[in-house]
């Protein structure tokens, strides 16, 4: 067989850097395997699955199972409780991460710059069982920090976990704690290519960090910042299940009920098992997403001339 020029050219690159396509293949073959071959199990969305008949004897119902869901009692809640949380969640820690990657980019006492980044992005290795209960303890009503701390003002203990007003608060909060070191560290990485003459420059121009930070360093983020916005816009309605579930209870269900607790419960949870109606629920829930990244990444090129592809 003979190899055109390219090919020959592709293969010697191959060829060359074999150890790194080796290490590629591994999480390439993760993909396939939990990524793409569970598509596969998604037609039941469409079916009546019936356990002893299987996936492909299993009967054709069409868009039944959708129409199930968008006429349940549910479907309001859910979607509107998923969509709060979610937008709530990307607007409100969203902005965090930049302002601290800012401020440690300016900070030169290496030992001071360091501690900060530790003590910021430790918390993202907690995992969500620990943070959970974490966060029960703090804010427990009789016994938690915040019931000592309303003990020494002389005023009464609020239950956050307890209250349906103040559990969008919690979760976003906690989740912001948790992970705005980590993702400052991809800021940190983008400000550090910046070239230094621009800000040696700036310097010269009488122009003060504040100044340098709005017109070199934020400038110099903006297309990874905008990236990030469109991957996690396509997340919104992906809610991290664990830490949802685990801060439920009888008294915040009527705010913390999601796509992905809802879908747990009926496909799972219940009494028959209904595999098909959270099965379509999930595909109806990737859709959308999928979606929001188009239009975000559209809006995103043409305001700010960024965007994925």
């Amino acid at each position: 067989m003979v190899l055109t020029k390219s090919q020959q050219k592709t293969v010697n690159l191959v060829k060359r850097h074999w150890q790194l396509y080796l290490l590629l293949l591994l999480p390439i073959i993760w993909l396939i395997i939990f990524k793409y071959v569970p598509m596969y199990g998604a037609q039941i969305a469409f079916k009546k699955y019936i356990v002893t008949k299987g996936i492909v004897d299993s009967p054709w119902i069409g868009l039944g199972n959708f129409e199930r869901f968008i006429n349940s009692a549910k479907f309001e809640l859910v979607i509107i409780n998923t969509l709060v949380l979610s937008f709530y969640q990307l607007v409100g820690s969203f902005p965090f991460p930049i302002l601290l990657a800012l401020c440690l980019n300016q900070v030169r006492q290496k030992a001071f710059k360091k501690t900060v980044q530790l003590v910021t992005y430790a918390p993202h290795f907690i995992s969500m069982v620990v943070l959970v209960g974490i966060m029960i303890q703090v804010f427990h009503p009789r016994i938690g920090l915040t019931a000592f701390l309303a003990r020494m003002l002389e005023v009464d203990a609020p239950n956050w976990m307890g209250s349906p007003s103040a559990f969008p608060h919690v979760y976003v909060g906690s989740g912001l704690w948790q992970n705005v070191g980590f993702r400052a560290i991809i800021y940190l990485a983008v400000l550090a290519t910046i070239d230094p003459t621009l800000h040696e420059a700036a310097i010269v121009d009488g122009a003060n960090k504040l100044q340098r930070m709005w017109h070199i360093d934020l400038p110099g983020i903006m297309p990874t910042a905008v990236v990030l916005l469109v991957l996690q816009t396509g997340r919104v309605l992906n809610i991290s299940f664990e830490k949802i579930y685990l801060m439920q209870n009888p008294i915040n269900i009527r705010v913390s009920e999601v796509i992905s607790t809802y879908v747990y419960k009926v496909g799972l949870l219940s009494t028959t098992l209904d595999f098909s109606y959270g099965s379509a629920i999930g595909l109806l829930q990737g859709v959308v997403s999928l979606l929001l990244i188009l239009f975000v990444n559209k809006l995103a090129r043409r305001l700010s001339g960024h965007g994925i592809w």
